[in-house]
């Protein structure tokens, strides 16, 4: 119809709101309801326009404006991409992005979709270069704002760390979080000084998390320790009532756990190789078969050790050759690599746990304390022996050894077990008793 007035081209309008933190979100009325009123309203304004709001809501509550990972956001650009939206309105800029390269990336995806950036606050059109040159020298003052702001923050708890006070993050064991400061916690700064007491008796981490492990101790989060934990908990200065930062220790606000002396005797032992640790802990760890194994003649064989460099090697040598002493058979002379006489002799003991005739010896032994004993209680316990036996420590490991074993014989081609049955027994009672033999 000639000398009409010409209708406006329909424009859909969608709000997007985003607020940095949760705090007030769950008011009937809350910031991201204000942002959104306001610009709903300046879309009614350009009504003459053709603008019109569109139903979906985009808002990101509890978002930082630095990542375009955001919910609302993602489902704005889902919409943009499939061509339901033509204007985006925000309040001010800085709700859309706060990071300039963010920002760019933004703006490349509306031109590529013909979609403008409205905000009502400020005057912008991204379809013009001079608009985008405005719209990118105040979003480079936003990302200059906000890096200043982060420098404040650091420097802040710079400082503060150089007062000894507390500046958040995971709490170590031992201590609770009171009024923003740290507090023993009695029950477990008393694990912590066992923690370290131990090391410095036991001089290895290894059996120490086995300990640790086995009296069910947990980090605090609730998980079971392991070597990492310690070595974390064995390097953390807030014990020593310090605080930490970027290195460097100052003096801290809260209460020391651990004494000077104390660490430093942990710190000693840690300067150690782990080799030279590993060592000494298999010295210290008993002899599975001491007393236990003899030559076919008769003759005892006693654990011995040779050390190599840093490596340390185990035997079972018989007396004779230990004393150099000349006797008729050459049997006498024996001297075995412990570790290989000890797999043999275990796997052994498995293998016989499982025979008809030994499962029937250890049932006679156990009804003799326990009458009312079944059978099937009795091969459940044999067989769950099998399965922990690799579990156990190696002190607990020669402890069973000794009442099971009534001897290991070395023949020349092969090694006789012979079984204590008083020892299936026990060992037996040991494992269907609430009581187990494994850590």
């Amino acid at each position: 119809m000639s000398g009409g007035t010409a209708i406006p081209r329909r424009l859909r309008c969608a709000v997007y709101t985003r607020k940095s933190s949760e705090e007030g979100l769950d008011m009937a009325f809350n910031s991201l309801d204000a942002q959104r009123e306001a610009c709903e309203a300046y879309i009614a304004s350009q009504k003459p326009e053709g603008w019109v709001a569109v139903r979906e809501r985009y808002d990101d509550g509890g978002f930082s404006g630095g990542t375009l990972e955001r919910p609302g956001l993602q489902a704005l650009l889902a919409d943009i991409d499939a061509g339901l939206v033509d204007v985006i309105v925000v309040y001010k800029i800085d709700r859309l992005s706060r990071s300039l390269m963010d920002f760019a990336r933004l703006v490349e995806i509306f031109d590529r979709n013909q979609v403008t950036f409205v905000s009502i606050t400020q005057s912008f059109n991204t379809t013009t270069s001079m608009g985008r040159l405005t719209l990118n020298i105040l979003l480079s003052f936003a990302q200059f704002e906000r890096e200043v702001i982060g420098e404040r923050i650091r420097d802040k708890v710079a400082a503060s760390r150089r007062r000894g006070r507390w500046m958040g993050g995971f709490v170590p064991l031992g201590y609770d979080v009171i009024d923003r400061k740290l507090v023993i916690n009695q029950a477990e700064a008393a694990t912590i000084r066992r923690i370290f007491e131990r090391f410095v008796e036991l001089g290895s981490a290894t059996l120490l998390t086995r300990e640790l492990v086995a009296d069910g101790v947990r980090t605090k989060r609730g998980k079971p320790v392991d070597k990492g934990f310690l070595y974390k908990l064995f390097r953390n200065r807030v014990y020593l009532g310090e605080a930490v930062h970027k290195g460097t220790s100052y003096p801290g606000e809260h209460a020391a756990i651990i004494d000077l002396l104390l660490w430093d005797q942990v710190h000693s032992i840690l300067k150690e190789s782990p080799r030279t640790r590993a060592s000494n802990t298999r010295a210290q760890t008993p002899a599975l078969l001491k007393g236990l194994i003899f030559t076919a003649s008769g003759v005892a064989m006693t654990p011995t050790m040779t050390r190599k460099g840093s490596r340390l090697y185990r035997y079972y040598v018989s007396m004779d050759a230990i004393r150099n002493r000349t006797c008729e058979g050459r049997e006498s002379f024996v001297r075995l690599p412990a570790g290989m006489v000890e797999s043999a002799v275990t796997d052994q003991i498995r293998a016989l746990l499982r025979t008809p005739e030994i499962v029937a010896r250890t049932l006679d032994a156990a009804r003799r304390d326990d009458p009312e004993l079944e059978e099937r209680e009795v091969v459940t316990a044999l067989v769950r022996f099998d399965a922990l036996w690799d579990e156990l420590f190696p002190a607990e490991q020669a402890r069973i050894a000794r009442l099971l074993v009534a001897r290991v014989t070395v023949h020349q081609d092969g090694l006789a077990v012979d079984l204590r049955t008083e020892g299936l027994g026990s060992v037996v009672r040991d494992l269907i008793a609430p009581r187990a033999i494994a850590a």
